[in-house]
């Protein structure tokens, strides 16, 4: 069991600042891009393709791909997504909608299970099993939304990336505040 003072449950805190910081920068993207179909386009690529880049970085700061199979399985899910939001973009916002929901499912089921191992580990993976549970929700809810007449805009994934930002942030604090009682304990 890794203690609160080694590096990794430090390297998570940062991972998970810098996941938030990412989400919110990607909001504020979305929100000011004025519908203005280029920006639009990349944005909704860059969202899914971050996602593989994270996964790979964080299993491979944790023993590497073989020991974190969750986090490989979602490496390539994500992966598999950014293309598909490419082809999907072809067609319509409702076929990219759809993609993001499905996406949202898996890597929010890929998620979950992440936290449940971490927790032995580092324990103040709740926020994170709760983060999996509703990206699994949210997008169920997508793909209603994607099946909808009124046409989606990336509007209607800010939410969703709302969602992971404070997640994100929550367990970073969390690990932060359990990081420095753990220090006060020893010190």
């Amino acid at each position: 069991m890794q203690t609160q003072t080694s590096p990794q449950p430090q390297w998570l805190r940062s991972y998970y600042f810098t996941r938030a910081l990412f989400s919110l920068a990607w909001i504020a993207a979305a929100i000011l891009s004025g519908g203005h179909s280029a920006l639009v386009s990349a944005l909704l690529v860059i969202y899914p393709a971050w996602d593989a880049v994270a996964n790979l970085v964080d299993a491979r700061s944790n023993g590497g791909l073989k020991a974190n199979s969750s986090q490989a399985l979602n490496v390539a899910v994500s992966t598999v997504t950014t293309v598909a939001v490419i082809l999907a973009a072809i067609n319509d916002m409702h076929a990219v909608l759809a993609v993001f929901g499905v996406w949202a499912i898996l890597s929010g089921l890929l998620q979950l299970f992440t936290g449940v191992r971490r927790w032995r580990s580092y324990g103040a993976q709740w926020v994170m099993i709760l983060s999996g549970a509703q990206s699994t929700l949210a997008g169920g809810f997508m793909i209603t939304q994607s099946l909808a007449a009124v046409p989606p805009t990336i509007l209607d994934i800010v939410p969703y990336a709302g969602f992971g930002a404070f997640y994100f942030l929550l367990s970073a604090i969390w690990l932060t505040v359990g990081i420095s009682r753990k220090a006060n304990a020893k010190g």
